[in-house]
């Protein structure tokens, strides 16, 4: 597996990461521990060194379960894990970043990780009620007491990313990102290459849609998050199928799967860019990997680009109550 450099950071991974949300939560009904266990030591069989996880997954058996997983090869992997929600209080859908509640959830995650330091520690989602310099201040103080190593920010907004990282440089920046969801094209990419910080795309296969496996009549568990998503909709599947067909077509052309090409399209994109999809099956994770491997000409981009550009994917990303945490 080729490594990457998260912008100017010396934080180097594996080019392709491996989320771990899914394993417990947001797609239907947990895996089972120990195959998970397995799936992610199997991941870094195949040369994964960065692994995602964060404190609301659960909330907490994620990062339970990752900690458990790579504790005897604590030495070759990058963990990243994520404060920002309240899980305390049992309603983890509010924010919480003030100081005092990001050194605790620190504490937390050190001990559930296994971990004396941890990689990369992102905010999960912007506070509006605690100044991202504050955010800022409070993590360079762990990262003076050695408890984090480098500091992230998830789908902030480009104010916000400026401000943080005058008062501590940002490592990485994690949002969305994929053939469908192109929107931090526009102003967020710029200022990563400008400021010099790594992006991290999640759901870069568009939460599995990219695959070509979801369908129009596909049932969700009554669990999975997709079903609340407007753009899962089956009307809106019906619509955006079109996108999933293009690049299946580019796939067969490269005698690669659907899943590979978007990854590798992403790859090719700027080469401070490591996706992480997430999978909870052994066969996916080894496809997925494969994706480093496909090699996409600058003729096949502009192909790509220019057939993609001409379809209006339908539905948000979001209900309407999560969308409002994003890009502040």
């Amino acid at each position: 597996m080729q490594k990457r450099k998260l912008g100017k950071s010396n934080l180097e991974v594996s080019a392709i990461g491996l989320g771990c949300m899914s394993m417990s939560f947001g797609y239907g009904p947990a895996g089972d521990k120990q195959e998970m266990i397995s799936l992610i030591r199997s991941a870094v069989e195949q040369g994964v060194t960065f692994f995602d996880t964060a404190e609301v997954y659960g909330p907490f058996t994620n990062e339970e379960l990752v900690g458990e997983a790579l504790a005897p090869l604590r030495s070759q992997v990058v963990i990243a894990t994520k404060f920002g929600f309240d899980c305390d209080s049992g309603k983890p859908g509010g924010l919480n970043s003030q100081p005092a509640h990001i050194k605790q959830v620190v504490e937390a995650s050190l001990k559930r990780l296994q971990v004396e330091t941890i990689d990369l520690l992102y905010q999960h989602r912007v506070d509006p009620n605690v100044a991202i310099e504050d955010v800022a201040r409070t993590v360079k103080e762990l990262i003076q007491q050695g408890k984090v190593k480098h500091f992230g920010l998830s789908e902030a907004g480009v104010q916000t990313i400026r401000r943080a990282h005058a008062v501590l440089p940002v490592t990485a920046l994690q949002s969305e990102y994929s053939l469908w969801w192109r929107e931090p094209e526009a102003e967020v990419l710029p200022v990563l290459e400008e400021l010099g910080i790594g992006f991290v795309p999640f759901s870069p296969l568009g939460k599995g849609f990219l695959t070509g496996k979801i369908k129009e009549d596909t049932k969700f568990d009554d669990t999975d998050f997709r079903n609340k998503v407007p753009r899962f909709s089956a009307e809106n599947r019906k619509a955006n199928q079109s996108l999933v067909d293009l690049i299946g077509r580019f796939a067969a052309q490269k005698k690669a799967t659907s899943a590979q090409v978007a990854l590798a399209w992403l790859l090719a994109q700027k080469p401070w860019i490591v996706p992480i999809p997430g999978t909870t099956k052994l066969h996916r994770l080894s496809e997925n990997m494969g994706a480093a491997a496909v090699q996409l000409t600058p003729e096949d981009l502009r192909e790509l680009e220019s057939a993609a550009s001409k379809i209006t994917v339908q539905g948000a990303r979001y209900p309407e109550h999560l969308q409002k945490l994003v890009g502040r």
